[in-house]
């Protein structure tokens, strides 16, 4: 990765500032996720409020259903239909767990658990985690995102999300939504 600092130009920011269904989050809800393109990868880069929730009963690493988890997601898509388009979702927890699958078609897993450069580390009352994603994982361009956010448990669960994502419950495999990532 390229060691002098990115101009503000090349960074994308994606703000987690609503519900999944497009209310406003709480204040103390609000996560701010960045991409920056880097040896024709992405960066990602998490700052996001410290929930508390319980973590995976796991080493840090790949962790299958982590989004039962205090969790940040990226979906990264290519072009295409809902049955055809390829897409990349990378899950990050504020206690180093992550969870990185490819997908072809909405919700047709092909890999799943896969390596991914990671750092995290928790603050009094955020946390902060930054991965590297290699260009072998994206899908062709031009490509679409979207980043989402889960934390708390039973009643008190809460989704929230960049884009907006109508349906009659949660659910962030909509890539036909994702917004456009500049090249």
């Amino acid at each position: 990765m390229p060691s002098s600092p990115p101009s503000p130009s090349q960074l994308t920011p994606l703000l987690i500032a609503k519900t999944w269904d497009g209310g406003a989050a709480r204040p103390d809800e609000i996560v701010l996720v960045t991409l920056r393109r880097a040896e024709g990868g992405l960066v990602v880069h998490v700052n996001a409020p410290l929930h508390g929730d319980p973590p995976p009963d796991a080493p840090p690493g790949p962790t299958w259903a982590l989004w039962e988890h205090e969790v940040v997601e990226l979906f990264v898509a290519g072009p295409g239909e809902d049955n055809a388009v390829r897409y990349l979702e990378v899950e990050l927890s504020p206690h180093g767990h992550h969870l990185v699958l490819t997908l072809t078609g909405r919700r047709n897993i092909v890999e799943r658990c896969l390596p991914l450069d990671v750092t995290t580390r928790r603050l009094a009352d955020r946390w902060i985690a930054e991965a590297w994603i290699p260009p072998a994982l994206l899908p062709e361009g031009p490509l679409r995102v979207n980043a989402t956010a889960i934390h708390g448990q039973g009643a008190t669960r809460r989704y929230l999300s960049h884009v907006a994502l109508p349906a009659a419950a949660p659910d962030f495999h909509q890539p036909q939504r994702f917004v456009t990532l500049r090249p």
